[in-house]
């Protein structure tokens, strides 16, 4: 007898381990594909039980959250959701995360380790931590400036802090309001196909994810590319221009919209944007050094994250004579996105540098106690301390004499330079009008702000459409806000 209830503690003594060992191999080594698989709704359930951490702008939350008392409980709320969509995104319960709202998604959910102090012990216990938050370097007042200047005109508005990379304004329009995908109810479904379907794109991020033909706000690279290889040596020395200029190869004549460009010196071509003289001078730069002068301000990166993706700007290293000097004036293929040409005008203000951009200034825990912070740092060197003066003094001749008057500001230096895009079949559709610029209070050690402006549907007929009388503005303002909001006396 005694026999078979050795046998049957043993078999029992079997199955107790096997049973462990499964029970082992579920919570810990197969947990992650559980956790992570979609008909498991603990993981969302527990992920809206909470409130979520909040997204700050000037040191006041632009998010929050609703307690609905559902299932998933907490609902993502947004104050002012049109101005700020293009940096938050939308934190949705149907339809996932995007931009801040994803890349620090962890320490908003409160999953992210770094805000757990005592990881194994809250581990055991499955204690879920207080979302944290994430201090954004956005200039609440500039934002607000670049959204009322494009006043749902189709178009972008980048600002970014050319001593640091600090991004101070990320604006796009027409917008929409993240509010709106939030929770679980018919409305949110809804509102999900009425955007998608809506032809004029309101959940494109126009700032960072679209690139457009940078028109003659380009010019400033190729500048720069002319004056690094010593194609040329004075600012006001004639060049060897004619106009119209043939391009190389083909019976296509090149015209201006200006007089006076037939060997223009560099500096009266550049503030008045004369195509020929440019167009010529991206031919004896030749193909390899104008390559290498885009490369060098960031044409190309395909790894630029702020911290969620850039689409990268394009300058294509494949081009004949003709094509190159096309490219040279910002058109052919070359692209960009504000966001780029905004690090343009940043780097000729801060002396060279391409300093990279970034919107998360820290992180914090709910109670304030910084997890994170994040640190300025150069991604290249893109042209020599005595270039970037050159390219400064004539982008202050542009505002100052030129073509980007609209953009002075009393009490600060101002630099900029315009650019009217065309595109569509033989240029055919309303041109884009940019305007990039930098300023200075007069009383400052360092510049505060560049800015880059794309106005797609700009007023007024084709041939009225202008950067500085369409984009110039809304820079403007931009810049003034930035100014305005920083101490006197300081950088």
């Amino acid at each position: 007898m005694s026999r078979y209830i050795r046998r049957a503690a043993a078999l029992c003594a079997v199955l107790l381990i096997a049973l462990l060992a499964n029970a082992t191999r579920v919570q810990i080594l197969e947990s992650a594909r559980y956790g992570d698989n979609p008909a498991n709704r603990r993981q969302m359930i527990a992920r809206y039980g909470a409130p979520r951490g909040d997204i700050l702008v000037d040191g006041r939350p632009v998010t929050g959250s609703r307690d609905t008392g559902g299932m998933f409980r907490h609902t993502r709320t947004y104050t002012d959701g049109p101005l700020y969509a293009p940096v938050t995104g939308f934190a949705s319960q149907v339809y996932g995360t995007t931009l801040l709202e994803h890349t620090e998604d962890a320490l908003l959910s409160g999953t992210d380790p770094l805000l757990d102090p005592f990881p194994l012990w809250n581990g055991v216990l499955r204690k879920r931590l207080p979302g944290g938050h994430v201090v954004t370097t956005l200039n609440g007042a500039a934002q607000r400036a670049a959204y009322q200047g494009l006043a749902g005109r189709a178009g972008a508005v980048a600002a970014v802090d050319p001593t640091t990379g600090r991004i101070l304004a990320l604006v796009s329009t027409p917008s929409y309001d993240p509010g709106e995908l939030s929770g679980t109810s018919p409305s949110v479904a809804r509102a999900w196909k009425r955007l998608n379907g809506d032809a004029a794109r309101p959940m494109l991020n126009r700032a960072i994810r679209q690139t457009y033909p940078p028109g003659s706000t380009f010019k400033v690279v190729t500048a720069a590319a002319a004056l690094e290889a010593g194609v040329v040596t004075d600012l006001d020395a004639p060049t060897d221009s004619p106009d119209p200029y043939r391009l190389p190869g083909s019976r296509t004549e090149l015209t201006n919209e200006t007089d006076d460009c037939a060997d223009a010196s560099l500096r009266y071509a550049f503030t008045w944007s004369c195509n020929t003289v440019f167009a010529k001078l991206g031919v004896e730069v030749g193909l390899k050094n104008m390559t290498g002068t885009a490369a060098n301000f960031g044409f190309g990166e395909r790894k630029l994250r702020v911290p969620f993706a850039v689409a990268p700007s394009t300058f294509d290293a494949k081009l004949d004579a003709s094509q190159l000097a096309l490219s040279s004036i910002g058109q052919f293929e070359t692209r960009a996105t504000p966001l780029q040409m905004a690090m343009v005008a940043a780097t000729v203000a801060g002396g060279g540098d391409v300093k990279a951009p970034y919107l998360v200034e820290r992180t914090t825990t709910k109670d304030g106690e910084t997890v994170s912070t994040a640190t300025p740092r150069t991604l290249h060197r893109a042209m020599s301390a005595t270039t970037a003066e050159q390219l400064r003094e004539m982008m202050t001749d542009v505002v100052q004499k030129g073509t980007g008057r609209n953009a002075a500001i009393p009490g600060a230096r101002v630099g900029g330079k315009t650019g009217t895009a065309q595109h569509g079949l033989d240029n055919s559709e309303r041109p884009y009008a940019w305007f990039i610029s930098w300023a200075q209070a007069d009383d400052a050690l360092e510049p505060a702000v560049a800015v880059a402006v794309v106005v797609e549907d700009a007023a007024g007929r084709q041939g009225e459409v202008s950067g500085g009388g369409d984009a110039a503005p809304i820079a403007k303002a931009v810049m003034e806000a930035v100014l305005n909001s920083r101490p006197h006396g300081r950088g």
